[in-house]
């Protein structure tokens, strides 16, 4: 890209040639004589078939896939669990949990999210009291004698329950240190859910340290929200990083799903020069879906609710149930 912030060459690249911009033959002028008369039989004389224009590209440069409306289903379990990470805070990682949980819960699926992050962020955003809570996630992980049916609360979202977490999780990643296989804790514990959900969504911390490895290691894929902004960018090769060396010291299975545009805003310059660098690096990884910056999400967020029930028909939420279209497109079966 020329003359912007963020010149290089492109990963990747095709040797294709150029195709020429698709263009209307010039008009002849007033002045030009009248065309001779043609012989029908002559096809040298047919003129070539008008060009139309492609599809419009959506936010990624890409054009949208069409993608289905999502089969209700009969039998649920088999769950495929995906994690929300990246070691940057503040890019959307709680609010595509919550909201990307509830759009597959309207889809039919039967979804358990995970709060696995000391703050807490997904009881508050769901309306739930922290004072209400006896047991959390870190019980879970540390006391034996706690089962999963014991920790997991119902939310306000038929088909989707919570796993909760507070501040104690953070000695968790303290005590696990000295334990016996300690990157496949959270794995252990989760395992039950497995036959009873269809998808398990895991939002993770904003860092690389024990508890994310130990929600990697339990994943079967990966999807990365990502500010359109540049020093949320530059960190991306770290988390890639970090899940190429679990996938091949602990989970040989996970994958990246997708790397997910957050907060974007297509009228600034920058926002549109992130977006592209984005797609360069990471190809078809990236979702087509992109979330856009819309003060409904905080409102949503203040209401306790997903912006598919505070919001229905806004932008947010369609946008919200696009991405799980296509999360249910890419993760077969599911």
């Amino acid at each position: 890209m020329s003359g912007g912030r963020f010149s290089g060459p492109s990963r990747g690249g095709s040797d294709a040639p150029e195709i020429p911009p698709l263009g209307r033959p010039p008009m002849p002028s007033v002045s030009s004589p009248a065309p001779a008369a043609v012989d029908a039989g002559d096809e040298s004389l047919v003129s070539d078939p008008i060009p139309f224009p492609a599809a419009e590209p959506g936010p990624t440069g890409r054009p949208m896939p069409v993608l289905p409306e999502p089969r209700a289903r009969t039998e649920h379990g088999g769950a495929r669990i995906i994690a929300l990470c990246n070691q940057k805070g503040g890019v959307g990682k709680t609010t595509t949990t919550i909201n990307l949980g509830a759009a597959l819960a309207e889809y039919g699926r039967t979804v358990l999210l995970v709060d696995f992050d000391p703050q807490g962020s997904l009881l508050v955003g769901l309306g739930l009291n922290p004072h209400e809570i006896d047991l959390t996630v870190y019980n879970l992980l540390m006391q034996g004698d706690v089962t999963l049916d014991d920790v997991i609360v119902p939310t306000g979202v038929p088909g989707m329950d919570l796993l909760p977490s507070n501040i104690d999780l953070s000695a968790a990643e303290v005590q696990l240190v000295h334990e016996v296989a300690r990157e496949q804790t959270l794995q252990r514990v989760l395992a039950p859910a497995i036959e009873k959900y269809d998808v398990i969504l895991i939002d993770c911390q904003p860092s690389l340290g024990l508890l994310t490895v130990n929600a990697l290691t339990a994943s079967d894929g990966v999807i990365v929200p990502l500010e359109c902004e540049y020093f949320a960018l530059r960190g991306v090769a770290l988390l890639k990083t970090t899940i190429d060396k679990v996938r091949e010291r602990l989970n040989p299975k996970l994958e990246i799903d997708g790397v997910l545009g957050t907060m974007f805003d297509g009228r600034t310059l920058h926002g549109r020069e992130v977006m592209e660098r984005l797609v360069q690096a990471w190809g078809d990884t990236v979702f087509h879906t992109v979330i856009r910056r819309t003060v409904k999400f905080s409102d949503s967020t203040v209401a306790g609710e997903p912006i598919t029930s505070y919001a229905s028909s806004s932008a947010g939420a369609e946008a919200y149930r696009q991405l799980a279209r296509e999360v249910l497109d890419r993760c077969h079966g599911v």
